[in-house]
């Protein structure tokens, strides 16, 4: 019997013995993948519809991003408003989204309203005709947001310190701009829509309680599509030589957006899991070196972060934070400061040992339920990583040591290699 008078054992998160949940794989008639996580006590679903229609397969500017978006604006036999009611009616929602290389859709509906769920999701994804009227709609809209967002320095900031890391042209560091909305014409979208949705390739993404014939009525309405799975562009990298900006942006504004980064390789590199522990050290939660000395001492900032970004084809390492505009240099200088602390002195034990525990407990939480599963699990597959990645990010985790982290620094931190930018 449990002795209710007695404390259990506090354990560590650095000693958890993590378990990344297997996901069943199928695939549809027409050579679909199908990954599925059955999880969860609820009966609730999510399925995602992931194509190969991302930024990087348009030629146009925003024409990847616009077709995504409107491919609930209306389809042969539904107007916009038919297609929310009927899918409001059963509590379901539907989400978009555009990315780098991937784009698609997302349903989130209890598990009894499938079948009246299904069939307009093919609908949309075969029978969308972007009505003129909706573009028109939708280029006014992002063309207002667009001029609000234009005002705030740190929108801007984040817009150019991507072009000046990847070039203009790269899909990464490309950006939109009123012309490039006044482009866009239903004839370009239709073209793209009929290329990378009707005729393209997606992969399915399940997670939740599973209906038993939920694979079947999958095949039924997916599994008859054609699928042709398109050629990713190749793209060069052209980061401008110049490093260091200095914008007005807000004469009257009173904080200065920053933004320091480098180029860094992307998740296959043997660097990248031990640079995500002296990331995190370094700017990566509210307890890091950054956070403690630039807003908790000198009171600069409410907020600076350090991260690496999540990039299929390359990456980079980026810090982002706002300051005082009486301030930035000053920011600027400690950030310097707080890179050459991790080049010239080991990180302490205590130090370490708090950052593991922070990671790990970081880890379990993306193991809380199905839906966190089935993301961990896309971004494996997504970037071509093996289930062992999981279990290597553990054992980096748990095991890198100080005198690897300091080597790590001394290659990565050298202010040369960093685009630096503050727009006031």
């Amino acid at each position: 019997m449990i002795d209710r008078k007695k404390m259990p054992p506090i354990v560590d998160a650095v000693h958890y013995q993590l378990e990344l949940k297997p996901y069943a794989h199928h695939q549809l008639d027409n050579g679909v993948e199908v990954y599925m996580i059955d999880a969860g006590a609820e009966d609730v679903l999510q399925i995602e519809w992931l194509y190969k229609a991302g930024n990087s397969y348009e030629t146009q500017n925003l024409i990847a991003a616009t077709t995504n978006y409107l491919l609930r604006a209306g389809t042969t036999t539904h107007t916009a408003y038919e297609l929310d009611e009927k899918i409001d009616y059963v509590g379901a929602y539907v989400n978009r989204g555009c990315y780098n290389e991937q784009a698609g859709i997302t349903l989130h509906c209890l598990n009894k309203h499938i079948d009246v769920l299904l069939p307009l999701i093919r609908e949309v994804l075969t029978e969308s005709v972007f009505p003129e009227h909706e573009l028109l709609l939708y280029q006014q809209n992002m063309k207002q947001r667009l001029s609000v967002n234009l005002r705030k320095s740190d929108y801007v900031a984040g817009r150019l310190i991507d072009a000046y890391l990847f070039g203009e042209e790269h899909p990464y560091g490309k950006y939109s701009s009123p012309s490039s909305f006044d482009s866009l014409t239903r004839e370009a979208l239709l073209a793209f829509y009929d290329r990378y949705y009707k005729r393209g390739h997606f992969q399915l993404f399940v997670a939740g309680k599973i209906p038993v014939d939920l694979l079947e009525k999958l095949n039924r309405y997916f599994g008859d599509l054609p699928i042709d799975v398109p050629s990713l562009p190749t793209y060069l990298l052209q980061p401008v030589e110049q490093k260091k900006y200095s914008i007005q942006n807000d004469p009257a504004g009173v904080q200065g957006a920053i933004r320091i980064a480098r180029p860094f390789p992307n998740r296959h590199h043997p660097d990248f899991l031990p640079a995500l522990v002296l990331n995190t050290v370094f700017g990566g939660f509210f307890g890091s070196r950054l956070m403690s000395n630039i807003r908790e001492e000198k009171g600069y900032t409410y907020g600076i972060h350090s991260y690496l970004l999540n990039l299929q084809q390359t990456s980079a390492w980026m810090i982002s934070t706002e300051a005082g505009k009486d301030v930035c240099e000053a920011t600027i200088r400690e950030i310097y400061a707080e890179m050459n602390r991790l080049c010239n002195e080991p990180i302490a034990e205590e130090e370490l040992n708090l950052v593991r525990n922070y990671m790990m407990g970081g880890l379990l939480g993306d193991l809380d339920g199905p839906f966190q599963l089935i993301a961990r699990w896309k971004n494996l597959i997504l970037n071509g990583l093996p289930p062992a990645h999981f279990h290597r990010t553990i054992d980096t985790i748990r095991n890198v040591d100080a005198q690897q982290l300091q080597v790590l620094a001394q290659r990565y931190f050298n202010p040369a290699d960093f685009y630096e930018l503050v727009v006031v």
